[in-house]
């Protein structure tokens, strides 16, 4: 039952927006750590962190303070001119990554696009492959963002809906399959592009072994790797990458999310020069990318994995968030599996109404893929406020609902 006022915001959002989401309803208003609260002074624990964009937090201080300063400063410069904030961000992505180079944009399925401009045009410039015969391949349930180049290549049938006709240039092949991508590597293969986990499909972990072997056939194919950190970067699974577990160095870095600490969208792509090096003056860009204002946040951002361990904080936690969640004898659950703090629990049943009832007991997740919840915190969370979650997380899964 929502009030008078929650459902005054619901109506206006339904009457006046686009339905392409399906949100839980509730209005939040204001958010502090790891907690929302919504029109009405409830109170909830946030175990989603806007997919991983609230690493470090709702409104951290810092970060509020850094969006202060530079915005009495200046936001907005172009890319016509320099500014005083973008270095420092090239030098501590350097930092963090041990690449050459960055290339500052937006949202993150900017950075993935540019990815694949920067991978095809290193195929023809650099590995002589004919003109517009490059290959790029990807995997079944990749997510990777929604324009209609990347939707061009899910197999999630929603995405492509009336979306066609679509960009060609893809292959598809299973995740976890390393004799399907050796079979569908040719010499126009120009990258191979993973999620090192893949989140928005149901926290899907690879095999052991699987990304040393994607980067062995890379480099026997002379392709390059690509890694899309968006949502498992910076943190997340108790790594600053996921590829990190894996012990592998990938061509390509693509970020982004966490990048600002949610305060403003920023993401980057980062390549040592051989590969960046492909992009001249004119070639690629954005008005708003490497922007004072974004910079000026994600360098504080980043800082802040640093300086409040929250790497450390993501492994250590959530080993014990995993193990609790795992313990737990609930008929309902199939599966958990995750790594850090990125946790799915794959029901045998549709989790929406998991979800909402855990909605009811003041913790805020979201399904994915039907009958999965996603548990993803923000890395600042106490381990007395994780407890509390998974009071009811176990409570709400022991239901007969």
């Amino acid at each position: 039952m929502t009030s008078n006022r929650t459902a005054q915001f619901i109506q206006l959002e339904e009457r006046y927006g686009a339905h392409n989401y399906h949100p839980l309803d509730l209005v939040v208003e204001r958010a502090e750590g790891c907690w929302v609260y919504d029109v009405e002074g409830n109170r909830y624990l946030d175990c989603l962190s806007s997919y991983s964009a609230l690493n470090q937090g709702h409104c951290h201080p810092r970060l509020l303070q850094t969006l202060q300063e530079q915005a009495s400063k200046v936001t907005l410069t172009s890319r016509a001119f320099r500014n005083d904030q973008l270095p420092r961000l090239y030098e501590k992505l350097h930092q963090i990554s041990g690449k050459a180079r960055a290339l500052p944009m937006n949202s993150g399925a900017e950075a993935v696009e540019t990815a694949l401009k920067m991978a095809r045009k290193w195929g023809y410039k650099v590995k002589g492959i004919p003109e517009n015969q490059a290959q790029i391949i990807v995997f079944k349930n990749n997510f990777h963002g929604r324009t209609i180049s990347i939707v061009s290549f899910s197999t999630e049938k929603q995405y492509r809906d009336g979306f066609g006709p679509f960009t060609p240039g893809f292959k598809i092949v299973p995740f976890d399959d390393l004799a399907a991508l050796e079979a569908a590597m040719t010499s126009n293969t120009c990258a191979v592009m993973l999620e090192p986990i893949q989140a928005e499909a149901g926290i899907l972990i690879p095999s052991p072994g699987f990304l040393k072997g994607v980067q062995a056939l890379c480099r026997e194919h002379n392709a390059l790797l690509i890694a899309d950190e968006i949502q498992t970067g910076l943190g997340r699974t108790g790594k600053m990458f996921a590829f990190q577990h894996d012990n592998i160095e990938p061509d390509v870095i693509i970020v982004g999310k966490a990048l600002s600490g949610g305060f403003y969208p920023v993401s980057a792509v980062m390549a040592d020069d051989e590969v960046m090096g492909v992009f001249h003056p004119g070639d690629h860009g954005s008005t708003y990318g490497g922007n004072p204002l974004g910079s000026a946040l994600a360098v504080t951002a980043l800082q802040i994995l640093e300086d409040e361990k929250l790497v450390e904080r993501a492994e250590l936690l959530g080993k014990q968030f995993l193990e609790s969640l795992k313990a737990i004898p609930s008929k309902h659950v199939k599966e958990v599996r995750g790594r850090g703090m990125l946790i799915g629990i794959e029901l045998n049943t549709p989790a929406r109404r998991f979800c909402e009832a855990l909605k009811m007991e003041g913790v805020l997740c979201k399904e994915t893929h039907e009958t999965v919840i996603r548990f993803a915190p923000p890395l600042v969370i106490s381990e007395h406020d994780l407890m509390w979650a998974e009071e009811r997380i176990k409570k709400v899964l022991l239901s007969n609902i």
